[in-house]
């Protein structure tokens, strides 16, 4: 004789609490950097963006960050001019990405392909940003 199975109870459904949105890689030329050889030309970046984001359910783009506006914003704050740092860079694009009043923390990194060549792959800077 088999025993009978042990009623399992029911699990309540999992809760999403946050979502995190991402890009990776995202590439813009921005005239950035404090010496002399970096005024006047544009150089590489890479850029990757993390947020987390207060949202519970999403079925449509508008319950969500839509992820092109990250490189809208990038883009945009590489063309208003140069910019002496990546700390700098990276500052303005996190504070573009609370526009939105559902980003509650901004993870930006920032890197610099060209700033030790050949002797590194990149260097840069990453900022977290919380919500105030």
């Amino acid at each position: 004789m088999q025993a009978s199975p042990v009623p399992v109870p029911a699990a309540e459904p999992a809760r999403v609490i946050v979502t995190k949105v991402f890009v990776r890689g995202l590439k813009v030329d921005a005239q950035i950097g404090v010496y002399d050889h970096e005024h006047g030309r544009s150089q590489p970046l890479v850029v990757d963006v993390e947020l987390d984001v207060a949202v519970s359910h999403c079925d449509r783009l508008g319950d969500t960050v839509n992820y092109e506006t990250i490189g809208e914003a990038a883009r945009a704050i590489a063309a208003a001019g140069h910019i002496d740092l990546v700390e700098t860079f990276a500052e303005r694009l996190a504070q573009a990405c609370f526009s939105d009043s559902r980003v509650t923390r901004a993870r930006v990194r920032v890197e610099k392909p060209l700033a030790l060549a050949p002797h590194a792959a990149a260097a840069g800077v990453e900022i977290t940003a919380v919500r105030a």
